[in-house]
């Protein structure tokens, strides 16, 4: 029932298409192979692996993985902050309105911003309280723009809002959230969030 509306809502709107369902996580990681779409809905609680299993496999097996948000029913369920480190893009309440459920498969398509960025710092500076982690070796390798650019990305800043607040064009600041991944070795701005509180380099509050 609740794929059925999903499809529904996704369908009716003209630039989205949904190419595909699943009703298990080994079968959402055979569809996402066989289909390769840009965005995939993935549940976290599923039967034979759960959601955070199957967006690592669909994660580390493909070259040009599609976005991942996981829909949940408890935005402060373990399992989402699971989900999040493991790659996916963002999470989504199962209790999601149609135009939000629309708005977050378009914003994470883009990828220029987090998805409820305010839940996602919460989370990850929960967890970081919990284990805290030593200074980051690629703490180092980052320049001192590249630096004030991942403060500003952990706020959940778009590029835009980036650009405003450090006086230089969105096309610099597109560079510097690449250089930032690249030396984070994260996959996208949530997971960059993830290890910046992780690693205490950006801290709550």
């Amino acid at each position: 029932m609740v794929r059925t509306a999903l499809r529904v809502i996704l369908d009716a709107e003209p630039d989205l298409e949904v190419v595909g369902e699943a009703s298990t996580g080994a079968e959402a990681v055979s569809v996402v192979r066989a289909t390769r779409p840009d965005v995939v809905l993935m549940d976290v609680r599923m039967p034979e692996i759960d959601g955070i299993r199957a967006t690592e496999q669909i994660l580390g097996g493909m070259a040009e993985p599609p976005r991942i948000v996981v829909v949940t029913t408890f935005e402060n369920d373990s399992y989402v902050y699971d989900a999040l480190r493991v790659g996916a893009a963002g999470f989504l309440l199962k209790r999601a309105a149609a135009e939000d459920l629309v708005a977050a498969v378009r914003l994470v398509a883009r990828s220029d911003s987090l998805l409820y960025p305010a839940a996602v710092r919460g989370l990850a500076a929960e967890h970081a309280r919990r284990a805290p982690a030593a200074a980051p070796p690629w703490a180092a390798r980052l320049t001192e723009r590249e630096a004030e650019v991942l403060r500003q990305v952990a706020t959940g800043a778009t590029n835009a809002e980036i650009a405003g607040r450090i006086g230089v064009g969105p096309a610099t600041v597109k560079s510097h959230v690449a250089a930032v991944l690249a030396k984070l070795g994260a996959r996208d701005r949530t997971q960059a969030v993830i290890l910046a509180y992780e690693s205490g380099f950006v801290r709550a509050g």
